[in-house]
């Protein structure tokens, strides 16, 4: 083994060794919140963090196999996070007033 691959072999480590240390602290962040953005996001970076695993995982077997896996997870991730985007986005919604006039940032309340 040459030194260059010596070389290779150590920052592949290292770089695993570091997004495993990243996943560990971003399921913290799921589990504990304490909002649901930032549960939203920890999970986005999650997926950030799948793709680069994966990656690492394609460069040590320096096989080009796993670039498509590496292109789905990134399309479910980002469908995720416009997914709970949206669904965040109607949930804090205020709701409609029974006259239909709505109660949004620049609709005066006749009825005072």
């Amino acid at each position: 083994m040459s030194a260059a691959e010596t070389v290779d072999q150590a920052l592949l480590t290292t770089a695993a060794v570091m997004i495993v240390v990243a996943g560990a602290l971003v399921l913290y962040r799921i589990w504990r919140g304490p909002s649901m953005l930032d549960r939203a996001m920890a999970l986005d970076v999650f997926a950030a963090l799948m793709i680069a695993g994966i990656g690492v995982r394609s460069a040590f077997t320096r096989d080009a196999y796993y670039f498509p896996i590496m292109l789905v997870v990134a399309f479910l991730g980002f469908t995720g996070s416009v997914g709970i985007a949206r669904f965040i986005a109607v949930r804090d919604r205020a709701p409609d007033s029974p006259t239909g006039t709505g109660s949004g940032p620049g609709v005066r309340d006749e009825r005072r």
